[in-house]
């Protein structure tokens, strides 16, 4: 078989994947060493076979485990056991009842601006991963979730959750999360290769050509594809979205959303599903459609395509 028609097999293939109906249940586990509450979300697939890898999803500045629906259902109807954590501090408390933008703003900066929120955000998630064989009391839950494949994604000040787990600063790296995706990471310091060298784990980083944010320290849609350029321990992929703002991947409308933002979050539900297959699953064939052109082919004039991966580039 020709390669022209082993790529079109890959592109053809995947964005196809059967979709399962889902549940959702919400709850609140307790850090007690932090006296802290931890609420999250879960979507599930319903009566899945066997185990299911599980991945975490970390809100934004000012969200909750409400948001960002778009992919947590994907996902899960794909078979993953998906949990939105909340993360009280840089929540959406953060802003309800301040009163008009003014206020709203003041509040967000100090949020953004506050290191305790930046410290509890990853210790949030590895909270949470221990909490994992709780979810055993679930009926629905119980036999299904696989507690050796574990990925963390999240947006903007989730995304900069992300990459602390993942190893970024190599302070919070957790052992246990295999695969992240970060979007519109964050870099208010200069990102270097020190900076990333913790990051042994494959990472999708995502953004857009306008991706700034007017929270916290001065961002630059240019920087944030920094953490990717200085990655060079395991396989990296970026997503640049043409004219892409911050909000874009939020999924949230009236929140600086675009017209194009429905065919874009098309494209970033099948990007990052491939993504999680193909390093929760170890599925070869989504693999080669991120590697062999399938992905980049399918984002077309919507976004830019680049990888790194080590012994190919």
């Amino acid at each position: 078989m020709s390669k022209t028609k082993i790529w079109l097999l890959f592109f053809l293939a995947l964005p196809a994947w059967a979709a399962n109906s889902i549940f959702t249940t919400e709850g609140s586990w307790t850090d007690a060493a932090r006296s802290r509450e931890i609420p999250y979300k879960i979507y599930a697939p319903q009566n899945p076979t066997g185990r299911c890898p599980v991945i975490f999803f970390s809100h934004g500045l000012g969200g909750s485990r409400e948001g960002y629906a778009y992919l947590g259902s994907f996902w899960a109807s794909n078979g993953y056991v998906v949990i939105h954590v909340q993360h009280i501090g840089s929540d959406e408390a953060v802003w309800r009842g301040t009163g008009g933008p003014a206020n709203v703003m003041k509040a967000m900066n100090e949020s953004a601006l506050n290191p305790k929120n930046a410290l509890d955000r990853p210790r949030d998630i590895s909270f949470a991963i221990g909490q994992l064989a709780s979810l055993e009391t679930n009926a629905a839950l119980r036999g299904h979730i696989d507690t050796n494949r574990i990925g963390v994604a999240g947006h903007s000040f989730g995304a900069y959750t992300t990459m602390a787990v993942a190893g970024a600063g190599a302070v919070f790296r957790d052992p246990r999360v295999e695969a992240a995706i970060a979007m519109s990471t964050p870099t208010p310091n200069p990102v270097t290769d020190a900076t990333m060298s913790g990051v042994k784990i494959p990472v999708l980083h995502m953004t857009g050509t306008q991706d700034t944010s007017p929270v916290g320290r001065p961002q630059k849609a240019e920087d944030r594809r920094t953490p990717f350029d200085h990655s060079h321990a395991a396989d990296s992929y970026l997503v640049v979205f043409n004219g892409g703002k911050h909000m874009l991947f939020s999924g949230r409308e009236g929140f600086g959303s675009q017209s194009s933002d429905e065919h874009n979050h098309r494209l970033i539900r099948e990007g990052t599903l491939a993504f999680w297959n193909a390093y929760l699953r170890d599925d070869a064939q989504a693999k080669a459609w991120l590697q062999n052109g399938g992905y980049s082919k399918a984002l077309g004039d919507a976004a830019t395509f680049e990888e790194k991966i080590p012994g190919k580039n």
